[in-house]
């Protein structure tokens, strides 16, 4: 399915949240959407199953052709795997999204999903790390969402020890800033701010501070 070859202007609105791990991204692009009536779509979630699909397969997840074939593959059910959140996928969707055959695949899934939002609502919010430069680069809002290294890593500690799973905090803050060096440094979507973006530090911002922050930027952008 092709992406709306219709004008921005004419297309419902599309919100594009990037940033890095546990900056708190998902939590926000899914509030916001509640509030703004959106549909809503964690594209980190794609290259996760990707990444867990080639795993459960015995692969590879730095193997160009194992990923892409899976990418291409994908189905709703591998979307719903039970170890989609785990670390190892984490890092396996880094590996996997460093690979252009991968990123072609659900390139165009993501673009669809934001042309025609699902089930008729007004708009879309896609969060990922390359909706705002190279999925949906004419959003009508872009939001880069970070925070600190250490503050990452304490949010993703306590989200694992909740889940019941054996983590330490160290190996957390190691894993985060190596998947945050792929994926800067990959030559396909390497992650970064778009020029236009809204740049939102969440270190020293609960939840709630967060949200009003991000909405208070959405609400403008869609004023008539």
């Amino acid at each position: 399915m092709s992406a709306d070859p219709a004008p921005a202007s004419a297309r419902a609105p599309v919100i594009a949240v990037d940033g890095p791990v546990a900056a708190g991204k998902g939590t926000l692009a899914r509030r916001l959407a509640a509030q703004f009536g959106f549909a809503y779509l964690d594209t980190g979630a794609l290259y996760r199953a990707v990444g867990s699909k080639v795993l459960r397969a015995g692969g590879d997840p730095a193997d160009a052709g194992a990923a892409t074939a899976a990418a291409a593959g994908l189905a709703e059910a591998d979307l719903k795997a039970p170890d989609l959140r785990s670390e190892a996928v984490g890092l396996a969707a880094s590996k996997v999204a460093a690979i252009p055959g991968v990123r072609a695949a659900l390139l165009d899934y993501q673009r669809s999903y934001a042309a025609r939002p699902p089930g008729g609502q007004a708009g879309a919010i896609l969060d990922g790390r390359d909706i705002g430069t190279v999925v949906c680069p004419d959003a009508r809002v872009k939001l880069f969402v970070t925070a600190r290294d250490e503050v990452r890593a304490a949010r993703r500690h306590k989200e694992l020890i909740d889940k019941g799973e054996n983590a330490t905090y160290d190996q957390i803050l190691a894993d985060l800033r190596r998947r945050d060096a792929q994926d800067q440094a990959r030559e396909t979507a390497p992650l970064k701010p778009a020029g236009d973006a809204h740049l939102l530090d969440t270190s020293d911002l609960d939840i709630e501070a967060a949200v009003a922050a991000a909405a208070e930027i959405v609400a403008a952008a869609l004023k008539p």
